[in-house]
């Protein structure tokens, strides 16, 4: 698949072939080659109007000196966006260095904060409405904007049972018991391992300033993140005591937006129940 407007205005030459590349949920994605010989990501499928031009500012705001890197927004319209080539996008299995260096451009990210939760605007996680609207207090944001607003999707509501629903709003009303005050840090939003590559960088975001134990429990429920990452993180933003009990907590957010975007997942299922029934 071959659109000549993709690279319009670009100065990038004619595009002469469109590879797909594996990864991401709302979009079909393609590494497209052009005549002059550069290479160009490319995304684009039948998405809500504005997902593109919110991922955009997304990839600017997380632009932090230090942090990761993330590929140039190259053009955006309703249907596509084009943006930079930085690379493969399989991270090394075994190596510390890469992890290391991760832990750190996390943490300087983190550093970045304000004095409210939320977002100037609300985006997308997935195919679905983030909202983002700014709160002073962290667990009333959490509770409301990333947990139970999941429970009005029909594919979440009707995969929860009527004792799952229960136990996840009084799970939600004894967050400020269960989850110490953190600040409102910069997060990507949707951090798990197809977001993050080899070359230092984060695509596709759903960014807002929230919880960084939020952000931390989406790597940690993917699994396989080593040591030298969180021992990184933490020389540059130390975390409370008790922070890796919490993340299935925070975790619960991935689950019930899993759940919202492809109904009853079985897996997914049985980590919530797990996770929820204490409550």
């Amino acid at each position: 698949m071959l659109n000549p407007a993709w690279l319009d205005g670009l100065s990038l030459g004619d595009a002469v072939s469109a590879s797909p590349v594996d990864g991401g949920y709302a979009s079909k994605t393609y590494r497209v080659s052009t005549t002059l010989g550069r290479s160009v990501i490319v995304k684009t499928h039948d998405v809500p109007v504005d997902l593109y031009a919110l991922e955009a500012d997304g990839l600017e705001a997380l632009g932090v000196p230090g942090a990761f890197v993330v590929p140039e927004v190259l053009r955006v319209t309703p249907t596509f966006i084009v943006l930079s080539d930085l690379g493969a996008s399989s991270l090394p299995a075994d190596s510390d260095d890469f992890w290391r260096d991760a832990g750190r451009r996390l943490a300087v990210q983190h550093q970045q904060t304000a004095d409210k939760f939320g977002y100037h605007q609300d985006n997308y996680l997935g195919v679905l409405p983030q909202r983002n609207p700014w709160n002073d207090d962290g667990h009333a944001f959490f509770a409301e904007h990333r947990l139970l607003r999941y429970l009005e999707v029909p594919n979440c509501y009707n995969a929860l049972s009527p004792d799952d629903r229960r136990r996840l709003e009084r799970l939600a009303n004894r967050l400020p018991d269960l989850i110490p005050p953190q600040p409102a840090s910069l997060l990507h939003g949707d951090l798990w391992h197809g977001n993050l590559l080899p070359a230092r960088a984060l695509i596709d975001p759903a960014v807002y300033y929230g919880w960084p134990e939020a952000e931390l429990s989406m790597l940690h429920g993917c699994g396989n993140i080593p040591t030298p990452f969180y021992d990184a993180y933490q020389e540059l933003h130390p975390l409370n005591p008790g922070w890796l009990d919490r993340l299935p907590l925070l975790h619960l957010r991935e689950h019930l937006c899993v759940l919202a975007h492809f109904g009853p997942a079985p897996e997914t299922l049985t980590k919530l129940h797990t996770t929820l029934k204490p409550f």
